[in-house]
Parts: structure tokens; C-alpha cells; sequence
């Protein structure tokens, strides 16, 4: 393409899409509002993730996700609180959040429990000879937050159109005006939108950290992972690991009442945070 060629280009690209993301601009924070949260417990059934002395991960996230529920309903009038799973079943990680998306979801939180890894050590015997173990390391604590990896934004196209009011509305014409979803360059708001999904994915998550923070805990930050559970998301989602099993004083905290209800009230405190920062 010639110089000359490039500004007539340019002109009439600003003319197709300067309109689209002038409207994207002005009714995104609509998109933003919290009206449905879907909490996920990790794992289930006959996979039971992480295993400490005394617990398995997925009776411990769940305890965690059915008063979280109870308590967002409490102190939240008005969100609805939606589960993919209340009972000790597995369910398929592309299933979790498509449940999300066809309930038209603005939240997704997805509640696990960590572990490390086994890590080979050098013992000796009675006898004097030395062997390998894989042992744990005991000592590792916090709790780490997490939102989809950059590089799988793509996957959520599918899954934003489904789920953005702008599509939904009957009368995107009157309310939209300028915005035509069958235009091809409606494509400028749907990489606006995942963009925005993953700005206030890092926003929740880092409000989660700084609940933990103050209740005295470890933090390992926000982090970013390729996780399926969170790619397909069309709306902001986080993946909490809110301790390890794998260090039995965190094991006790997480097991017992006061800790969970520490958590629970941490998770709750992160999202009034949350929601105060996009301006509801």
C-alpha cells in the first residue's frame, strides 16, 4: 500500500469503527453491573484434588462455596447466587462455565485449595544407605488468586456474544443506536469487552488478595494461568486458592468453622470492593 493510498484507508476506517467504539465506551459500564454471581467448588465426585492429613479438597471447597452463597444473599440484596455444584458430583470444567454464561453470569468465582508438589529427597536408611523419597513440603502457605491467561482471550468470543447485555436486548436499536452486532465491525466491542472482562478479572482477584492480606494471611498475588475453567468466561472470573492442604495448620484453619468463616467473609468484603470500584 502507498503512502498515498494509506490515509484514505485510515479515513475510512475511523468512519466504520469510531462509532462502534464510542458506543462500546459509553455502555460499557453497563455491561459491569452485579446482579448474578456463579460460585464454583472445585473438583468433586471421583475427583477429588488436592489431599491433606485429614481432608480432601473437594468437601473442603465446597463447605466454603454453600456459605459464601448464603452469606453474598445475606449481605448483597439483590445478587442472585447460582452453584455448579451443591453436592459431592464432578462436573466437566467446559460445563462449569458454560453454566456461567447461559445464566448470564457477571461474576464467576471458582474456589480451590492448594498443595505442593512432591519433591525428591535424599534419605539414608537404617542401615546406612541412602535412598530417594518424594516427600511434601509442609511449610508452604498462603493464598494466590488467579485470571485466565492473556494468550487464551480468544476463547471467550463465543462466550461474550452469548452473554453481553448489548446482544440480548430486544431493542439494542433504540437503546445501541449506531451499534448494529451483525456489522463486522462489532468485532472492535467484543475485543473491548474481553479486554474489560480481564481488566476486572485482575481487579476482583486483587480485592480477594488484599481480604486475605488483612485477616493476617500469606499472599502469593494475583497470578495468570491457562486455566480451562476460567478461558471461555463471558464475564470477569477468578480461580481463589485460599490455602494448602498440603501444611497442616492451614489444613486445621481452612477445616474449621472460624477459619472458614474468615474466608467466607474475606471473599464477601473483596466483592463490596469490587462492586464500589465499578460504581454500583
Amino acid at each position: 500500500m502507498t503512502k498515498r493510498s494509506i490515509t484514505p484507508f485510515l479515513f475510512f476506517l475511523s468512519l466504520v469503527t469510531l462509532p462502534t467504539i464510542l458506543v462500546a465506551n459509553e455502555h460499557r459500564d453497563s455491561i459491569y453491573t452485579v446482579r448474578t454471581i456463579v460460585l464454583d467448588a472445585g473438583h468433586g465426585g471421583d475427583k477429588p484434588g488436592t489431599r491433606g492429613a485429614k481432608s480432601l479438597e473437594k468437601d473442603v471447597v465446597l463447605q466454603v462455596v454453600l456459605k459464601l452463597g448464603k452469606a453474598i444473599e445475606k449481605e448483597l440484596p439483590g445478587v442472585k447466587v447460582l452453584y455448579t455444584r451443591t453436592t459431592d458430583v464432578d462436573v466437566d470444567l467446559y460445563k462449569r462455565i458454560d453454566f456461567a454464561n447461559k445464566n448470564r453470569a457477571d461474576l464467576f468465582i471458582s474456589v480451590h485449595c492448594n498443595a505442593t508438589g512432591l519433591k525428591p529427597v535424599r534419605r539414608r536408611n537404617s542401615k546406612g544407605k541412602y535412598y530417594t523419597a518424594r516427600v511434601q513440603d509442609k511449610t508452604v502457605r498462603g493464598t494466590e488468586t488467579f485470571v485466565s491467561g492473556f494468550h487464551r482471550l480468544g476463547e471467550q468470543d463465543a462466550a461474550i456474544r452469548e452473554n453481553a447485555d448489548i446482544l440480548l436486548e430486544e431493542n439494542y436499536e433504540e437503546n445501541y443506536q449506531g451499534f448494529d452486532p451483525k456489522d463486522p465491525a462489532s468485532y472492535i466491542v467484543f475485543s473491548l469487552m474481553k479486554n474489560q472482562y480481564r481488566e476486572q478479572s485482575i481487579h476482583l482477584a486483587s480485592a480477594i488478595q488484599d481480604e486475605y492480606v488483612r485477616s493476617g494471611r500469606v499472599d502469593r498475588g494475583v497470578q495468570e494461568q491457562g486455566l480451562q475453567v476460567l478461558a471461555g468466561a463471558g464475564m470477569p472470573a477468578v480461580l481463589t486458592e485460599i490455602g494448602f492442604l498440603s501444611n497442616p495448620n492451614e489444613e486445621t484453619y481452612m477445616m474449621s468453622e472460624n477459619g472458614q468463616a474468615e474466608i467466607v467473609k474475606n471473599l464477601v468484603d473483596a466483592i463490596k470492593a469490587y462492586k464500589k470500584r465499578i460504581g454500583q
